[in-house]
């Protein structure tokens, strides 16, 4: 599903925390749009599973569809919960931890 062409996609409505599922001990991605503007993926990290501290050279946003998840940005913890969301500043270290079974939409902005 991902759109990497320029072609008008089809409108259709979707449930974005159902098109990723959880897998025990692992994060799970799905890119639903890969475009040279940017990207979005959307992520099912199952509980206790993280993503050590890196730095990206775009903006990111992360929108959390279920679960909690501590995200860590330039050394400062946010809690986030389903519903919440937060922008990772380019070239700011992050790191995410799912703090129980959690799922994410993450838009990277690249122009």
């Amino acid at each position: 599903m991902a759109r990497k062409d320029n072609a008008a996609a089809k409108p259709e409505v979707a449930d974005l925390a159902g098109m990723v599922e959880y897998q025990a001990g692992s994060i799970v991605s799905r890119t639903l749009i890969d475009k040279k503007a940017g990207t979005v993926t959307l992520f099912a990290f199952d509980a206790g599973q993280a993503l050590s501290e890196h730095t990206a050279p775009y903006d990111a946003m992360v929108c959390v569809l279920d679960g909690q998840a501590e995200i860590r940005i330039a050394g400062a913890p946010f809690t986030l919960s389903a519903g919440q969301m937060i922008v990772m500043p380019a070239n700011q270290p992050h790191a995410v931890k799912a703090l129980s079974g959690f799922k994410m939409m993450l838009v990277m902005v690249r122009a």
